[in-house]
């Protein structure tokens, strides 16, 4: 069973159509790229998995159950999912050590103690263990962005989706975030990404998925994609990317 299922996604904004009747598979431990220009659906496809946003039509499943349906609860989903954006979201009045800790202990009504020994001990595998007292504002792009992504990890979830989570930060410190998805991919965190890092997704995805008009154009494994594409509009989104020197 997949761990993600998207069948015949619609989402309409006004007269325009953001996915056209969109399908998608993720499969456990799978790490899924998405790829496309500005507009194509890509931020909106992982907002509306992660209910964020409500569907014009379609089937979204998570573990088999489907979650789409009107009657769920969204907040009981969205334990089951991480989503770090663009932005970091911190909460700059709130401490490193206490923006990671804040969703366990108030959602799922973790310990004190025992979630902060998760937080620090997460913090601690990014290279971040020194900066758990530390406000957001003393901390680097990059910096705020892992936190980001561990606050996300510490509610333990199923599925990690992460939306252009490198597009906010100066070149010098895409590096570092990079090399956090890279350790997440080791340890089996299933993730759908969306991203503007070619060679990234080229390294790190099982798949790389290109988004056109709302659509999932052209999917397989990167070399097949990225490589030899099969899809004119591929092939001339990639010609693109290549002369100006993004991949």
């Amino acid at each position: 069973m997949a761990l993600l299922t998207c069948r015949g996604l619609r989402k309409e904004f006004g007269d325009h159509v953001v996915l056209d009747h969109l399908d998608l598979t993720v499969e456990e431990h799978q790490v899924v790229a998405l790829i496309g220009a500005s507009g194509s659906g890509k931020s909106t496809l992982l907002r509306c998995v992660n209910l964020l946003e409500e569907l014009d039509d379609g089937v979204i499943e998570l573990d088999g159950e489907e979650i789409s349906d009107p009657r769920v609860d969204p907040d009981r989903v969205r334990r089951r999912i991480g989503m770090v954006f663009q932005s970091y979201n911190l909460f700059p009045h709130l401490t490193v050590l206490e923006n990671v800790t804040l969703a366990p202990r108030r959602v799922h009504r973790r310990a004190r103690a025992e979630a902060e020994a998760q937080a620090r001990e997460l913090l601690d595998r990014v290279g971040l263990a020194g900066k758990a007292t530390a406000y957001p504002d003393r901390l680097s792009g990059g910096q705020q962005q892992r936190v980001a992504i561990v606050r996300a990890l510490a509610n333990q979830p199923r599925l990690m989706l992460l939306d252009e989570v490198t597009s906010a930060l100066d070149p010098e410190l895409v590096g570092e975030v990079l090399s956090m998805i890279r350790d997440l991919k080791t340890d089996g965190m299933t993730m759908v990404l969306a991203t503007h890092e070619m060679g990234f997704a080229r390294e790190v995805a099982d798949q790389v998925c290109f988004l056109d008009g709302g659509r999932v154009v052209e999917a397989g494994p990167p070399e097949q994609v990225l490589g030899e594409p099969t899809q004119p509009r591929t092939r001339q989104f990639l010609r693109r990317i290549i002369e100006a020197g993004r991949l």
